[in-house]
């Protein structure tokens, strides 16, 4: 499942693997050219999608730095291109390593918009 909804209140206590000096990945250009993409997407402030099996990032199965989890996230692309993962237990985690060309090639399509973050969480079964 993916949805598009307003940008997520992601403030509040980040843990110390998040902020962790991280060098910058390779640029990666987005794969749809910019004639292919809609032109709504510009309004958009980010998408999100599910991601029930273990996500595995240069080899390695990801965990949440603060639970544990490895399995169940809610993938947020937002309007910057930041990545964010959410466990099922509310934990929030940039997540450097992933950017929006790996979003696209691993989404599908949105399927609707959401007014808020709570809304689109229960669409997608959080």
């Amino acid at each position: 499942m993916h949805a598009e909804l307003p940008a997520p209140d992601l403030h509040g206590p980040v843990s110390g693997a998040a902020t962790a000096a991280v060098p910058e990945a390779a640029v990666v250009a987005d794969f749809l050219p910019p004639d292919f993409r809609a032109p709504s997407l510009q309004d958009v402030s980010g998408f999100m999608m599910r991601w029930d099996q273990p996500l595995v990032i240069d080899g390695e199965v990801h965990a949440c730095p603060t639970c544990g989890a490895y399995r169940n996230w809610v993938v947020f692309n937002m309007r910057d291109g930041a990545i964010w993962l959410r466990c099922q237990a509310d934990h929030y985690t940039r997540e450097r390593r992933l950017d929006s060309a790996w979003y696209n090639r691993n989404s599908g399509p949105a399927d609707c918009y959401h007014p808020n973050l709570e809304d689109g969480l229960r669409h997608l079964g959080h």
